[in-house]
């Protein structure tokens, strides 16, 4: 390796590192949707050069928590009605497509473990722990398709999503009520433990679909302020 490929990929590192710790202040709600995100006050703030934070501000570009708008530059992205709605048909697709036969003893184990989490998690009344033990549940699901391309492409989704339902959750204050969370999973992980895979899809459709609702619902009354 040249003097120039260690030089960039130390540079390359450290954008990756910055970008990572930009993405959790992300997804913890840090900053609000739609908001600038100030590539100078990062550099000074973190005592950085400035094109190292460019090149950490396209990564979360790339990541799906960024865009690029003219005359404002980096911004965070901003949930619309058409972009929740496509996320959740994204959803409901691949996780009825991964119900669609009983899941074999292995699976079973994998997604009985991710809800043995959520329940954990949803005692914590901690928002960003349940939310993270939520998707991983349902992640479990899809994970059971067999397929690490896919896996990669509903990562994206949930990452997306994860955002939004840190943003926007406060507005009901649902992870207040532990026992409401974990109720709304019993009837999709009860079909799943019984092998049958109609009324696990229905159930799984109809979570996701009331789930969708919610979040239109409260995304237009954050609209409405």
């Amino acid at each position: 390796m040249t003097a120039l490929d260690g030089l960039v990929a130390r540079r390359t590192t450290t954008a990756q590192q910055i970008a990572d710790g930009l993405s959790q202040r992300i997804l913890a709600g840090a900053f609000r949707p739609g908001e600038r995100l100030r590539e100078s006050a990062i550099a000074s703030e973190l005592g950085i050069a400035r094109n190292t934070v460019r090149e950490a501000v396209r990564l979360l570009e790339h990541g799906g928590l960024v865009r690029f708008e003219v005359n404002r530059g980096a911004v965070i992205i901003s949930p619309t009605p058409e972009t929740v709605a496509e996320l959740y048909t994204a959803r409901q697709r691949l996780e009825t497509a991964a119900l669609a036969e009983p899941l074999s003893g292995d699976q079973l184990a994998i997604v009985e473990e991710a809800y043995a989490r959520l329940e954990t998690a949803t005692a914590s009344h901690e928002r960003a722990d349940i939310v993270a033990a939520d998707l991983a549940f349902h992640a479990a699901i899809v994970a059971t398709l067999g397929s690490d391309r896919i896996d990669a492409f509903y990562a994206g989704l949930t990452r997306e999503l994860r955002f939004y339902l840190m943003a926007l959750s406060a507005h009901e204050r649902e992870y207040e009520n532990p026992s409401k969370v974990v109720s709304e999973h019993e009837p999709l992980m009860k079909a799943v433990r019984a092998g049958d895979a109609q009324r696990a899809q229905r159930e799984a459709s109809h979570h996701i679909e009331t789930n969708a609702e919610r979040v239109q619902r409260i995304l237009a009354a954050h609209n409405d302020e």
